[in-house]
């Protein structure tokens, strides 16, 4: 039986940054499923363009959402390593490099995305229907490089976010019945 002394204590700042963890999470999900999808389109599907716009606009709320979380992380940091500086183990240096890793390809994902789009066309990216303005000139001579740094930095993420996930399945599962568990408590009301 677990007491209150022994239960770890969970700061406000780390509720929060796990918050928008599984906001992100979400976006993300919605990406990978978005993305694969729509690049086998046909280009004259009607409706197409509103699926682009659609992605690009979810890639910007997780790039909003990821200045929060480096924000809030920043303040967890602080707290936590403002009193003892970690144990720099080869196992501490394989998950910090991981989170390294995750957090270069959060931003180098929708760059990517971002230089595929404007040197494609002029405003070729939307937030829910705003321009956004653009990072990169257009370009149709780096089209094809763009659309290969997309693919291979998403697939590459792809690729670090399933083995955060198998690092953290237990986390992963504990989280998933607990949401299994709410969601049967609202329905009994």
């Amino acid at each position: 039986m677990t007491t209150k002394q022994n239960k770890p204590r969970k700061t406000s700042a780390f509720q929060h940054l796990m918050s928008v963890h599984w906001w992100m999470a979400g976006c993300y999900l919605i990406l990978f499923c978005t993305g694969p999808i729509m690049a086998r389109l046909p280009r004259d599907l009607p409706g197409r363009n509103g699926l682009y716009d659609f992605h690009k606009s979810i890639a910007i709320i997780s790039l909003i959402l990821l200045a929060w979380r480096v924000i809030t992380l920043v303040r967890v940091w602080g707290k936590k390593y403002a009193k003892r500086f970690p144990k720099t183990t080869p196992k501490w240096w394989q998950k910090t490099l991981l989170h390294l890793s995750l957090y270069i390809l959060m931003v180098g994902v929708p760059l990517t995305g971002f230089f595929f789009s404007n040197s494609f066309q002029a405003n070729g990216v939307k937030l829910f229907g705003l321009v956004v303005p653009d990072l990169f000139p257009p370009n149709e001579d780096q089209v094809e490089l763009g659309r290969a740094l997309h693919f291979w930095s998403s697939y590459g993420f792809l690729l670090f976010v399933t083995y955060h996930t198998y690092q953290q399945w237990h986390y992963v599962r504990g989280t998933w019945r607990r949401w299994q568990g709410f969601r049967q408590g609202s329905r009994a009301r």
